[in-house]
C-alpha cells in the first residue's frame, strides 16, 4: 500500500488570505515547494484536504474556488510538484456536514481511490482542525506554525516552524507507526 502527505492549502502551502477568491492571491510559502518536490521524489503522494466555507458562507463563488485551485495547481506544476488529488468542503460549520475537517472523510475517500494506507501516511495543517483530521483518519501528524493559529500542545505528533523543519521531521519519523504521543518543536 502506498503512503501518502495529506496536505492542507490555505496556510500550510500558500499563504492564507483569507477567503480566496482572486486566483493572484496565490503565493507559496518558503520552502513549501522544494521540500514537497523533494518529498513527493522519496515517494510519497501529496494529496491536499481543504475546508473552503467562503463558498457555503457566500463570501467566494464556486467558479472563484475553482479559479483560485487552478492557479495554485498550476504554480506547483510550474514548481515541478505533483499534486495527486485534491478533496474540498465548500459547507459553512454550522451545517454539520461529513466532509468538513476535522471529519477524516476524505482522507478515508483518498485511502480507498489510491490504495494508501493511513498509519503510514502524514497530514500536515496549520489549524486544530487539520490535525484532529489526521489523527481521526490514524495519521501521524505536523502542525505547521502559523501566526494566524496558536500552536495547541500536545495535539500534533510534531511541531514545525517551516517547510525545512517539516522535511526534516518526515525524513527522520517517516517509517515509525502512527502513535498517540506528546508533540515535538522542531
Amino acid at each position: 500500500m502506498e503512503r501518502a502527505l495529506f496536505l492542507d492549502r490555505d496556510g500550510t502551502i500558500i499563504e492564507d488570505r483569507g477567503y480566496m477568491h482572486d486566483p493572484a492571491l496565490v503565493e507559496l510559502l518558503p520552502g513549501a515547494a522544494e521540500a514537497l518536490r523533494e518529498l513527493a521524489r522519496e515517494g510519497w503522494l501529496l494529496i491536499v484536504v481543504s475546508n473552503q466555507s467562503g463558498v457555503g458562507r457566500g463570501l467566494i463563488t464556486p467558479a472563484e474556488m475553482d479559479a483560485v485551485q487552478s492557479r495554485f495547481l498550476e504554480t506547483m506544476r510550474k514548481a515541478h510538484v505533483k499534486i495527486t488529488a485534491s478533496y474540498f468542503c465548500p459547507h459553512r460549520p454550522d451545517e454539520n456536514c461529513h466532509c468538513r475537517k476535522p471529519s477524516a472523510l476524505h482522507l478515508h475517500e483518498a485511502a480507498r481511490e489510491y490504495g494508501l494506507d493511513l498509519s503510514k501516511s502524514w497530514m500536515i495543517g496549520d489549524r486544530r482542525s487539520d490535525i484532529q483530521c489526521g489523527r481521526n483518519a490514524g495519521c501521524r501528524t505536523i502542525w505547521l506554525s502559523n501566526p494566524l493559529f496558536p500552536v495547541v500542545a500536545g495535539l500534533a505528533d510534531f511541531v514545525a516552524q517551516d517547510w525545512p523543519a517539516a522535511q526534516r521531521i518526515l525524513t527522520e519519523n517517516a517509517g515509525l507507526p502512527a502513535t498517540r504521543s506528546t508533540s515535538r518543536a522542531v
